[in-house]
């Protein structure tokens, strides 16, 4: 598989980045014996780039699968924490539960926010740069779905790679249009940034236009890597197919297991608003004293699962 390198940094990756959120506790909540399993036919088959974060909850798959292998590929993850202790705590257990003296990659996860991220966040990227120095991260940056931040991140000399979402009916993109983002993201690869691209099938919505979705992604100059969930070794094996150039006619992917929803299971909602606030895409309104999921908007990332303390939301 074609790899190419992220920026100026010394990583090269493939351009198909296992994205290892499908298959966690926020969406499909599957053993750990499955998902280690389709990580490591990820890592014999060639791929070298996973992306996983604190909220995820998949370091265990991704360490057993690097030891049923002996594949080390190049690991991002990521944290929302906006303290350096907080941050500090984030790399540690990441380093521990990975069973790693090195991370690749490491985010400040800011799906939310806008530019002024990078002062309301000062002392958690001051302790991912102090892990840098110190060799222990290689490389620093942000994944975001504002425009705004990644048009900041182009400017910002702190800043290694830069992890946006990008689609072709641009959903999910917040603080401007899709092609604003698509310029914000030149504008990265400009600068040196290293630019790998999520949510370009737009959550699975755009599933049913599965080539011309990422045929969209892959035009797009200097873009190094497109980071997929999968969460069947059928769905590993028809994306590596697609971006090894092999598809045919007689290729199909299996659109009811790619396709999820998420809802509010209105008996157990308390109506206390974590989703709504947690959510990246601002997809979760209340209606009648309680939370309401609108699937036009929904991205499915999951993420409105881990803010719920009543698991009242439920993927289907």
């Amino acid at each position: 598989m074609k790899k190419n390198r992220l920026g100026k940094t010394d990583l090269y990756v493939t351009e198909l980045c296992f994205g290892a959120l499908p298959f966690g506790p926020l969406q499909k909540n599957m053993p750990v014996d499955e998902c280690t399993e389709i990580l490591s036919e990820a890592l014999k088959a060639g791929i070298n780039f996973i992306d996983t974060a604190q909220m995820y909850l998949t370091y265990e798959p991704i360490r057993r699968a690097m030891e049923a292998t002996g594949i080390r590929p190049i690991i991002a993850t990521k944290s929302a924490a906006s303290t350096y202790e907080d941050m500090q705590k984030a790399v540690d257990d990441a380093l521990t539960q990975l069973n790693l003296d090195t991370i690749d990659i490491f985010l400040i996860h800011a799906a939310r926010t806008d530019e002024s991220v990078f002062s309301q966040r000062a002392e958690a990227i001051r302790c991912l740069l102090d892990y840098k120095a110190r060799g222990i991260i290689k490389a620093v940056g942000i994944s975001t779905h504002s425009v705004r931040s990644v048009r900041a991140s182009a400017h910002n000399k702190d800043l290694d790679i830069v992890f946006p979402i990008l689609n072709l009916n641009g959903l999910g993109i917040l603080h401007g249009t899709r092609e604003e983002m698509k310029d914000a993201i030149k504008s990265c690869i400009d600068k040196g940034k290293g630019v790998y691209i999520m949510k370009a099938l737009s959550g699975g919505t755009l599933i049913d236009s599965y080539r011309q979705a990422l045929d969209y992604v892959r035009s797009i100059p200097g873009v190094a890597s497109i980071a997929m969930g999968m969460v069947s070794v059928q769905e590993l094996l028809y994306n590596i197919r697609y971006f090894n150039g092999e598809l045919d006619d007689a290729d199909a992917i299996n659109t009811a297991q790619a396709r999820k929803r998420f809802i509010v299971v209105k008996a157990l909602c308390t109506n206390c608003g974590n989703c709504r606030d947690t959510c990246p895409n601002e997809a979760i309104t209340e209606s009648e004293g309680v939370s309401v999921i609108h699937e036009s908007k929904c991205l499915t990332c999951g993420y409105c699962v881990s803010s719920c303390g009543e698991f009242a939301i439920r993927m289907v």
